[in-house]
């Protein structure tokens, strides 16, 4: 892994995966979100459900509560089959239109972000249950506004960043290539993991700035992520930080 990284990044590689190890048992309904660009439910779990450090997270938690990033890995559509555009409306890509995961579409330009640069770069997918299927990710256009809510028309759904099909899961992470184009300032990916052994779907939504350092991996770009402070496992175990196995009985 490249040495380089925004504090989103490192969280979401370093510290939370630690904790999110600790929920691999989560229901059969709740499956992986992108850990590297770091997704914003990722980032937010990671900075701790119960007190947050960034103001887009504390947001997120004043809509949904705390429940929705104990549930990081449950952004899904069970019955979705392909059918993403027609299911999803505009303005709501980064909740798939799951009413519990609202806070995450909020419009501002402070979500933590990751440092990117045009090029190659390496796709780490945090999973905690392992499917076949597709990982189709995309790129806003240029132009596009951070301050907005995004649209699908937002996406360049012709010209997808990344596409693997049935990659290997090791270390918890699924890990596929893709490339990046020359972009400038903030930016998101969305990403859709369609299983095929079934219809059920699953999308995350990562904040970038481009023009960070070198290549593969993210850099320091102009909107590092805050430090996270995710949940211990003790904390897990112990019951002071709560699991969406344990919401869910």
């Amino acid at each position: 892994m490249p040495a380089r990284r925004t504090a989103a990044a490192s969280a979401a590689l370093g510290l939370a995966p630690l904790a999110l190890t600790a929920l691999a048992a989560a229901p059969a309904a709740a499956h992986g979100s992108m850990g590297d660009p770091v997704s914003r439910v990722a980032q937010c779990y990671a900075e701790g459900p119960e007190s947050p450090k960034s103001a887009a997270c504390k947001a997120a938690v004043a809509a949904d509560g705390t429940q929705a990033l104990y549930d990081w890995n449950g952004i899904r559509i069970g019955d979705a089959g392909g059918r993403h555009r027609e299911l999803i409306p505009d303005g709501r890509l980064c909740s798939a239109g799951n009413e519990e995961f609202k806070g995450l579409d909020l419009p501002r330009a402070d979500w933590p972000a990751t440092g990117v640069h045009g090029g190659a770069y390496t796709f780490r997918y945090r999973v905690t249950a392992p499917h076949k299927g597709t990982f189709t990710v995309y790129l806003t256009k240029p132009g596009y506004d951070p301050a907005k809510s995004p649209a699908w028309d937002d996406l360049d759904l012709a010209h997808p960043v990344a596409t693997a099909t049935d990659p290997v899961a090791a270390d918890g992470f699924y890990t596929f290539s893709g490339t990046l184009p020359e972009r400038s300032g903030r930016h998101l990916l969305y990403a859709v993991w369609q299983r095929s052994d079934s219809p059920e779907a699953f999308y995350s939504c990562s904040d970038v700035t481009f023009g960070g350092g070198s290549g593969g991996g993210a850099s320091g770009g102009s909107a590092p992520a805050p430090a996270a402070s995710a949940p211990t496992e003790r904390q897990i175990e112990d019951g002071s930080g709560r699991s969406s196995a344990e919401h869910h009985g």
